[in-house]
């Protein structure tokens, strides 16, 4: 079992950031983030996500019309901004990824599973992403407000690659988080059977 600290860092005390300090986000957590994130588990180990890091303020203005307006200053303010997508040809790489079985066949030419597995596995690895960041020392502000249609087309001009959500990742201004919602209790929340 991990100790306290590290389940603190991942999870009891780990927050939804609105608000950066100005501190940058180097290449080297940015890879670091991603060395570790790529062990979580998915589906025939199809690893269907594609990260792409808005860093640059170029990059950061291509982003900004894309976003709603509840989050333009929260990502803007960001050191870097993860656009987590899926690729919808993610199957390609099955031979590769899982050479156990012809997995590839399971997904080619049936659109509607391409799109139910690569939306829900690349959310899975973008939940692996959150923690990832969190292990190197960052602090995460996933957001969902933005035009998924338009920001592909601008990021992802050959339509092979959609978006999810958005994260955002830095170091938080602890200043100027709301206090903890509530949770669910285990009884809410489970059943054993």
């Amino acid at each position: 079992m991990l100790d306290q600290n590290a389940l603190n860092t991942l999870f009891a005390d780990a927050r939804s950031h609105n608000a950066w300090l100005d501190q940058a986000v180097s290449e080297v957590q940015i890879k670091q983030i991603y060395e570790l994130m790529k062990f979580g588990p998915t589906a025939a180990n199809n690893c269907p996500a594609r990260l792409t890091f808005v860093k640059s303020s170029d990059a950061k203005q291509r982003l900004k019309s894309h976003l709603d307006e509840g989050n333009i200053e929260k990502a803007m303010q960001a050191p870097v901004i993860a656009i987590i997508s899926y690729d919808t040809e993610f199957y390609e790489k099955l031979p590769f990824l899982f050479p156990h079985a012809d997995a590839k066949s399971w997904y080619a030419g049936n659109p509607a599973k391409i799109k139910s597995a690569g939306e829900m596995n690349a959310t899975l690895q973008g939940a692996y992403f959150m923690l990832a960041a969190r292990c190197v020392g960052l602090d995460c502000g996933p957001m969902g407000g933005f035009n998924a249609q338009t920001l592909d087309q601008e990021f992802f001009s050959d339509g092979k690659t959609k978006s999810i959500f958005i994260c955002a990742i830095g170091t938080g201004d602890s200043a100027k988080i709301f206090p903890r919602s509530p949770r669910l209790s285990f009884d809410e929340a489970c059943d054993i059977i």
